[in-house]
């Protein structure tokens, strides 16, 4: 078996901002075995200041995980654990080696369902959020991911305050993302504010790292509270249960990219099902390979007829993305079989 790295630069329709910050363009490296006549592909997506494995040596780092995966003959699970994306990359490079486009036998992976998303809006001033907000539920979507953290927190209090002047809860579900941007002592107060507008929940109100302050406010908030920046670089699988049981949140939210791989993932969704916490899946800004990839293998965790919204919307952001078999109707994500 052979492997061979090459990298990418893909560049944003506009301009994606966080709390982190903004980005304007997304470097991937695509792992490619041959094995005879067969072929795969795999992505491998780190994205800088948030991957436990991004670092300027990245590229030297995975030609030498490619070199020892073609010389085993298997995946080193065990060592692979500091890189998540790398691991990710070369998963589903080797599912896409033995088992071709259908990485999984799932309805989605053979086009016979869809997987309903959320409608995703990014940080930007007030108007331009407005706008994109409008868009997004003019295209039909049932469930809308707001960022927030960013701008004017009264600002994002009235957006989402104007959502549900429209929608009832019971027509659009409306998740909140703060990318760790509130500060812990506003925190709760600003939960509390927010929890009058029947919100689904909030993804990582506060910095990770501060497992203390965050299973307070898992306790104390009225608005449920999901893990994302938390889970980054916990990879051992007893670290993960021990980490669930302490914070003690009502979901998580994985990205096979950041969070393990699939395998990895695969560990997290079963240490919180034990807890009773939910989750779902997202993609992390990859592009149609990675995208395509993660919607499988979401479809064979949760199963056919996915009910939750996942996060996997993220292909259009791209103005030069890979041409997949992905498109969106509505507000769900299909596989068309090729």
């Amino acid at each position: 078996m052979e492997a061979r790295v090459t990298e990418r630069v893909l560049h944003f329709r506009q301009p994606a901002g966080t709390s982190r910050g903004v980005y304007t363009e997304r470097k991937s490296w695509f792992i490619e075995l041959t094995d005879g006549n067969r072929k795969g592909i795999g992505e491998c997506a780190p994205l800088p200041d948030l991957s436990c494995d991004a670092s300027p040596h990245y590229p030297i780092i995975l030609d030498k995980v490619c070199r020892e995966f073609c010389q085993k003959g298997a995946i080193d699970y065990e060592a692979l654990r500091p890189y998540p994306s790398m691991l990710f990359g070369l998963e589903t490079a080797l599912l896409n080696l033995e088992r071709g486009d259908r990485l999984f036998d799932t309805a989605f992976s053979r086009g016979e369902e869809g997987i309903p998303i959320n409608g995703l809006v990014w940080m930007g001033r007030y108007d331009e959020m407005l706008s994109r907000l409008e868009q997004k539920l003019e295209q039909g979507f049932h469930c809308v991911k707001l960022k927030v953290g960013a701008i004017d927190f009264d600002e994002e209090l009235d957006l989402v305050r104007r959502i549900r002047e429209r929608f009832s809860f019971h027509e659009v579900e409306l998740r909140l993302d703060a990318n760790g941007g509130f500060p812990y002592e506003e925190a709760l107060y600003k939960l509390e504010l927010l929890s009058q507008y029947a919100v689904h929940s909030i993804e990582q109100p506060i910095k990770a790292r501060q497992w203390y302050y965050m299973s307070e406010l898992c306790r104390e908030s009225p608005l449920p509270i999901a893990l994302d920046e938390e889970l980054i670089g916990v990879n051992d699988p007893e670290a993960k249960a021990h980490m669930l049981s302490i914070v003690k949140p009502r979901y998580i939210v994985l990205k096979p990219s950041l969070h393990g791989g699939i395998q990895g993932c695969r560990e997290w969704i079963a240490a919180a099902r034990e807890q009773g916490i939910g989750s779902w899946i997202t993609s992390a800004l990859e592009s149609n390979i990675g995208l395509n990839a993660i919607a499988q293998f979401a479809s064979d965790v949760y199963g056919d007829h996915i009910r939750m919204p996942q996060g996997l919307g993220t292909g259009q952001l791209f103005v030069d993305n890979i041409p997949m078999p992905l498109e969106i109707r509505g507000d769900e994500l299909w596989r068309k079989e090729v």
